[in-house]
């Protein structure tokens, strides 16, 4: 564990480093950021295309305190565990029910930080969603906290335009907020999964038709377990309920 006196300089010229150098290399659109609220517990509720998102994010969000779920095999490489160590990443290990990683990722939440999660649960490479898992189901509901869906794309073909010398197009895209509301006293894995499904689909209403994926033909769907929170979000603290 590295100290908090060390680590802290230590992220914030690497968060500076990654920031500068991404903007050389990318052209980020990235002005529906301040959609975010500055405040308060939050899920975000992304796609995940490639290794680029998290980077962009993660800088261009400071010093919003973020975390996120980050695949355990990460940390075989010792300078990509340094790196997350530093940004407080929380490892999970995919394809099974990992309570230690949940239980970091509601202490997160208590503390009043963000906390991202791409239910599709790995890299889809072509930025066609994937079906998403009901892991952040259960955070949600646990922790009462309102989940923000974003959306990126435009950077799938990233080698190309290294290739031919073009800056890589990155597009971020925020919707509105939501709380998970379901009058059934006992919910179970049936409504779960409609339940991410439901998510899963806001995040589709933020993309390009091309990339709606698993998802193709459902954004017309009504979310029947989704209540949207009042606007004028961003603005505001956020806490969670008792």
């Amino acid at each position: 564990m590295i100290p908090q006196t060390v680590a802290f300089p230590i992220t914030r010229f690497l968060n500076f480093i990654i920031r500068q150098g991404s903007s050389i290399v990318l052209d980020i659109d990235a002005s529906e950021l301040n959609k975010v609220p500055r405040k308060g517990p939050l899920i975000i509720a992304t796609n995940h295309i490639n290794f680029i998102e998290v980077p962009v994010v993660y800088t261009h969000l400071q010093p919003r305190p973020i975390t996120g779920l980050v695949k355990v095999e990460t940390w075989n490489n010792p300078l990509m565990g340094l790196l997350f160590d530093l940004w407080g990443g929380i490892p999970v290990r995919r394809g099974e029910a990992d309570v230690t990683a949940a239980k970091r990722c509601l202490e997160a939440l208590k503390a009043g930080k963000i906390v991202a999660v791409a239910p599709e649960g790995t890299r889809s490479g072509d930025g066609r969603l994937r079906k998403g898992n009901a892991g952040i189901v259960f955070l949600a509901i646990k922790s009462k906290a309102a989940i923000l869906p974003m959306a990126f794309y435009g950077a799938e073909q990233y080698l190309q335009d290294i290739r031919s010398l073009n800056k890589i197009p990155f597009r971020i895209r925020v919707g509105r907020p939501f709380l998970i509301d379901f009058p059934e006293k006992a919910i179970n894995q049936r409504i779960r999964n409609q339940i991410a499904d439901e998510i899963m689909i806001q995040i589709a209403l933020l993309l390009p038709s091309s990339y709606h994926g698993y998802y193709a033909g459902r954004v017309s769907e009504q979310p029947k377990y989704l209540k949207p929170l009042v606007s004028g979000f961003e603005t505001k603290e956020l806490s969670i309920s008792n």
